[in-house]
């Protein structure tokens, strides 16, 4: 049913826990499906420096969202908020058309981190 790739994010989970002091957090929760993530951000001069999650779902949500750190890290957060749901599960090397929605939800909490990162950003200024 899962790629290889998705099997070893899942038993291996890249990144994952909390940032003490994060400079951003995000979250989404799906209550009807079960899904829900947590995700922190370290940000230095719009460079994401370090991302770390915890996450409650399906196999396929624990990759994803495995995947998803292993994209964005070291990267701007311009490129992050260009990442899309699309592009994290052909990095996965695919998932279920019913698992897109339900287990993909680490690109919705990243990109809500993000926006309560600028909205920070906007505040000190």
């Amino acid at each position: 049913m899962y790629s290889e790739i998705v099997n070893d994010h899942f038993q291996n989970p890249r990144n994952y826990g909390i940032i003490e002091h994060p400079d951003a957090i995000g979250e989404v929760s799906n209550p009807n499906l079960g899904d829900s993530i947590t995700l922190y951000l370290k940000i230095d001069n719009e460079i994401i420096t370090d991302i770390k999650y915890e996450i409650f779902g399906c196999p396929a949500a624990i990759a994803t969202s495995s995947m998803l750190t292993e994209i964005v890290k070291g990267k701007s957060l311009e490129f992050a908020l260009n990442v899309t749901k699309e592009m994290v599960a052909e990095a996965v090397g695919g998932l279920p058309e019913r698992k897109m929605e339900c287990s993909n939800i680490g690109v919705g909490a990243l990109h809500n981190a993000i926006k309560e990162y600028r909205e920070k950003q906007k505040d000190k200024k």
